[in-house]
């Protein structure tokens, strides 16, 4: 008998928090385990300090209470007053207007907190339209920033520069068609709000990774025409954005922050959960000391039924009544830690995702790490999960970057195993039942160093953040090839540009799933400013007037994304297994730049990394597919012979070289056993016929 489904953490008692409209009224539902009394406070729809009504909420089972009114109608500005005990890990204030947390509206008006809950009404017309569905083998992910996507593009009109609107306009839209991506993955785009102390030093929350609540898009990414035309119109805007998006055949995958709020440590904003039953909504120690797992002041308590429902919920409303394809996961492991505050392979919430009817047709991916203890769990999330690769990242850059420097000053530091296991999917991480695809492959993402300052600065340049250079990370892998930042020297710029082909190279050559952060498909800069989350102008946003060598990077990432498409053989859904056939999985060939299988010795030793890797797919229409792909990673030129006992190999014909500065078309034909001519550090890839 199959098993049955888990239930929703909290059971029915938790069904239908928020508002519902019916029969001409509007039914709220407010859970507060600890709380005495909770009112309802409505508001003029154009001043919101004044009330206009109160309404007491009666307590039900579980924790819920409730009231119904014909009060709460489209449109209807409210909030709520809650009062509780006083004590360890309480903090009512009866005087306090909070945010519902299933708001599915917002209104803000004059001053930091002056936040209400609006009353929204679904329903969009989708047309017809259905999400594109795409196999997570064909996935190539493309990391980006809602307004920093547009906001200096020329194709884009100027009133939609930055906006929801702007990122579904047909400029945007041509440019990801030819670039060959396939799913969109949005910085944060819940309602946030900047911290203060940013504001104080005159910088603000640009990436967004402060949620102030969990239902609604933020409000300044819809055009200056939505947002005056209030709440429902700014909804409509991002539905159509999504609605638009499918239409062109592009996934939209949401960067969602459940782990933590807007509201800080003890002492910060009290907007919504803080007020409402802080003790339960967030992790604390019995005195109320809150346990940070975060890194930013508090962490949601996921081990209450109710902060688990509020999360589930959250994602079943993006992926249902938003149409969402696909969310990753901020902090992953946070939202997992158990009562005891550890990482649960078991928690309630994780099996919920797993098994909700509405959530089995969307991209799943953790970031699986927190800054807590036992926080780092890349490879430990279950089947259905994919993941960052971190440890994907640190080994690509090392051995195209970091080994590169250090070869310079004596010798490489070692062989090419390690880059070879995570060039045929980090077998070593995943389990062989999650197999490739549960890596997302990355080199760059939102944090860190762009494509551009990995090859130009050997150290990060953040004093613009206000931190006297303390924030972001120490140890990026970079390697600035001779001058740290802008430089005229053309040896080292040539150099620079190669590194930055074999490293996108690698990315869409590799088994799994990769991830491009936007920009690096021509090669922005931030200056060397590896965390500028703080930072809300042209340093951050992309720069559509290119020169002429990041017109060549954009030709070589769109042919490579273009052989990806074009070869199975290079994006397997399982890994092989030595001396049987498995469905899904590429056969594998490693060969030495001498054209013989590599012994086991060659693969640590620092004086051989060069290998000649050869991936064979046998898909389910029985059309082969089999690739040779040559990887130099020393500096110095070397001969390769190709593999002259490759069976059933009658001819190597060239697809693309790291080598070159703009792509060309070479279709000559090169036999086993004829020798090559490769540069140093470079790769090339062949089609097996």
């Amino acid at each position: 008998m199959p098993a049955l489904p888990t239930p929703p953490p909290g059971g029915d008692a938790l069904d239908d928090l928020g508002v519902r409209l019916h029969d001409g009224v509007g039914t709220l539902r407010v859970w507060s385990q600890n709380a005495s009394s909770i009112e309802l406070v409505l508001f003029d729809e154009d001043d919101l300090d004044w009330e206009t009504a109160t309404l007491p909420l009666e307590r039900r089972a579980g924790g819920v209470w409730q009231v119904s009114t014909e009060l709460l109608h489209p449109g209807a500005r409210y909030a709520l007053r809650v009062d509780g005990p006083h004590g360890p890990g309480h903090v009512f204030n009866p005087e306090a207007l909070l945010l519902d947390p299933y708001s599915r509206g917002l209104a803000q008006g004059d001053g930091y907190e002056l936040w209400r809950s609006v009353v929204i009404a679904d329903g969009f017309d989708w047309g017809g339209v259905q999400k594109p569905r795409i196999p997570l083998d064909e996935t190539v992910i493309y990391e980006g920033h809602i307004k920093g996507l547009t906001k200096r593009h020329p194709g884009v009109p100027t009133a939609l520069h930055g906006t929801y609107a702007g990122l579904a306009h047909p400029a945007m839209t041509a440019h990801l068609r030819s670039l060959g991506v396939t799913s969109i993955e949005l910085l944060p785009v819940h309602a946030f709000m900047p911290e203060p102390r940013l504001l104080e030093r005159g910088l603000t929350n640009y990436w967004g990774y402060n949620t102030l609540n969990f239902f609604t898009p933020h409000t300044a990414y819809a055009t200056e025409a939505a947002r005056k035309a209030g709440p429902e119109a700014v909804l409509a805007e991002f539905k159509g954005m999504v609605k638009l998006l499918h239409e062109a055949g592009f996934e939209v995958i949401l960067d969602v922050v459940y782990n933590h709020t807007s509201e800080e440590g003890i002492g910060g904003p009290r907007s919504s959960l803080r007020g409402i039953d802080n003790a339960l909504y967030y992790r604390q120690q019995p005195d109320g000391a809150y346990i940070d797992t975060t890194g930013v002041g508090n962490t949601v308590n996921t081990a209450t039924d109710a902060a688990a429902r509020l999360v589930l919920d959250s994602l079943r409303y993006w992926a249902t009544e938003m149409q969402i394809d696909g969310f990753r996961f901020d902090l992953a492991t946070s939202l997992f830690r158990n009562a005891a505050h550890e990482y649960d392979l078991e928690h309630p919430l994780l099996r919920a995702i797993h098994d909700d009817p509405a959530l089995q047709d969307v991209k799943i991916i953790a970031e699986p790490w927190d800054v807590g203890l036992g926080g780092w769990q890349t490879g430990n999330f279950p089947a259905g999960w994919s993941e960052w690769n971190d440890r994907y990242r640190d080994r690509v850059r090392n051995f195209w970057l970091s080994d590169i420097d250090y070869a310079r000053r004596a010798t490489a530091p070692v062989g090419v195993g390690g880059f070879a296991n995570r060039l045929a999917g980090s077998a070593n991480t995943y389990d062989p039942e999650r197999g490739p695809l549960a890596s997302v492959n990355f080199v760059t993402a939102h944090d860190g160093f762009t494509l551009h300052d990995l090859v130009a600065y050997d150290v990060k340049h953040n004093e613009a953040n206000g931190e006297s250079n303390r924030d972001g990370a120490d140890v990026n892998r970079s390697f600035n090839h001779g001058v740290e930042g802008d430089t005229d020297i053309p040896a080292i710029l040539t150099a620079r540009r190669k590194a930055m082909r074999n490293l996108m190279g690698t990315l869409l050559l590799s088994a799994g799933i990769p991830m491009i952060t936007a920009g690096d498909e021509f090669g922005r800069t931030q200056r060397g400013n590896n965390n500028a989350y703080c930072h809300d102008s042209p340093l951050t946003w992309l720069n559509w007037n290119h020169e002429p060598w990041q017109e060549d990077l954009l030709a070589h990432v769109a042919l490579l994304t273009r052989l990806r498409a074009e070869n199975p053989a290079l994006r397997p859904a399982r890994y092989a297994v030595i001396g049987e056939h498995v469905p899904g999985a590429s056969e594998m060939d490693w060969f030495d730049q001498d054209g013989r299988t590599m012994s086991a010795e060659q693969w640590n030793d620092p004086r051989h990394r060069t290998l000649q890797y050869v991936a064979a797919s046998a898909p389910e229409d029985g059309r082969s597919n089999r690739i040779l792909l040559i990887v130099h990673g020393t500096e110095t030129p070397i001969d390769v012979r190709l593999p002259k006992d490759l069976d059933g190999a009658g001819c190597f014909i060239p697809l693309w070289s790291s080598a070159e500065e703009r792509p060309s078309a070479d279709e000559r034909r090169h036999l086993p056993g004829e020798v090559l001519p490769i540069p140093g550090t470079s790769m090339r890839l062949f089609r097996v016929e």
